[in-house]
């Protein structure tokens, strides 16, 4: 009974360690690595700091097959489109690395760009890198930085993720706003609801 307790408590350790992420980027932080280059559907090499415009940029945590995600996928396309009517870039983000070769795979992804009519950057974030920096846990999750280059939301897309009818307040658009016409974000933080991004078992 004690050594069942005990393999038991280690497997779900091991787990832990898995899918665990950095602690989440604080609002107001600098956005960590802006730099770094990801492979886009394109077959292009884009960074964040690439996918950014003149009043800053959104970043998205997303996949493939999450059930959210795809319940969000037009809202997603309609706010890329109000971004870039407001002169903020946005970049979409895959970090479910334990899925790579299989649904979450690049040709995956590349099909799911094409059928989705995607009209921004959809990257992979290899070994989950860039999810780890920030600290991101779910798909989708938001991340809006200003033209510094600083987290002014983090977030949900709005206050109801499985009905697009029923939504009340935009959380993202409204920030998106706000920024552009120089005023502060008054709704910095909400909870995102979706799945848990698939991190690679070490």
């Amino acid at each position: 009974m004690i050594k069942h307790i005990s393999l038991t408590l280690i497997t779900i350790s091991i787990l832990f360690l898995s899918f665990s992420t950095g602690a989440l980027l604080p609002i107001g932080s600098h956005m960590p690595m802006q730099d770094n280059k990801m492979l886009d559907v394109s077959g292009k090499e884009v960074s964040m700091k690439d996918a950014m415009k003149g009043n800053g940029v959104v970043v998205i945590f997303s996949s493939n097959t999450c059930p959210y995600v795809i319940k969000n996928q037009d809202r997603i396309t309609t706010l890329a489109d109000f971004a870039t009517k407001l002169n903020f870039g946005v970049i979409i983000l895959n970090s479910n690395e334990a899925y790579r070769d299989k649904e979450e795979s690049y040709e995956a992804m590349k099909e799911y760009a094409v059928e989705n009519k995607m009209n921004c950057f959809y990257t992979v974030d290899k070994n989950s890198e860039v999810a780890d920096a920030f600290g991101a846990n779910r798909t989708p999750e938001c991340f809006l930085f200003d033209k510094n280059m600083k987290l002014a939301y983090h977030g949900a897309i709005d206050d109801n993720p499985t009905d697009a009818t029923a939504v009340t307040r935009r959380y993202l658009a409204d920030a998106m706003s706000q920024l552009s016409n120089n005023k502060e974000v008054t709704m910095k933080e909400s909870k995102s609801v979706g799945c848990g991004i698939k991190r690679k078992k070490v």
